[in-house]
């Protein structure tokens, strides 16, 4: 996607999506969470049905159960929100506030595993909020209209 950015004016180039805009991998937060759940529900059953377990084993199964579906919260978590201001991207363990005019470009090549950001400040920032792992398809238009999105907004000299 690094041919030719797409802007409003442009023929066959994304609408610009109504602000605050939430772009996050729907998909794979849906089977992260329902996984995290499925995990910690059996190993909660295992630890209730199993008759000669003390009660220490007991909470070691529910709390491994529950670590995991932590883990699995934390996988889920990303996402890029687009607001008149800027752009927040919530990675698995940070959150970093971009104003507009910070994002020189946005960048989904073939085979990345998500979006990254180009900053002005001449480092790349990645942006797993978008990422083509399981809907290829919708990571690319959400990588177009948070592009379109950038370079309505970003003053160019």
């Amino acid at each position: 996607m690094t041919d030719t950015p797409d802007t409003p004016d442009k023929p066959g180039a994304p609408a610009l999506p109504a602000l605050p805009v939430t772009f996050r991998p729907g998909r794979t937060r849906a089977v992260l969470l329902g996984a995290g759940v499925a995990i910690f529900v059996v190993l909660t059953v295992v630890a209730l049905l199993i008759p000669n377990l003390s009660p220490g084993e007991r909470i070691s199964f529910i709390f491994t159960g529950a670590l995991l579906f932590g883990v699995l919260m934390l996988l889920s978590r990303p996402k890029v929100v687009a607001d008149e201001s800027g752009v927040t991207v919530v990675n698995i363990a940070t959150r970093r506030r971009l104003a507009w005019a910070e994002i020189v470009q946005v960048n989904l090549r073939p085979g990345d595993p998500w979006v990254f950001l180009d900053l002005s400040d001449g480092t790349s920032l990645a942006a797993m909020g978008i990422q083509p792992g399981i809907a290829k398809e919708r990571a690319i238009s959400d990588a177009r209209a948070l592009r379109a999105l950038a370079d309505a907004r970003t003053p160019r000299g």
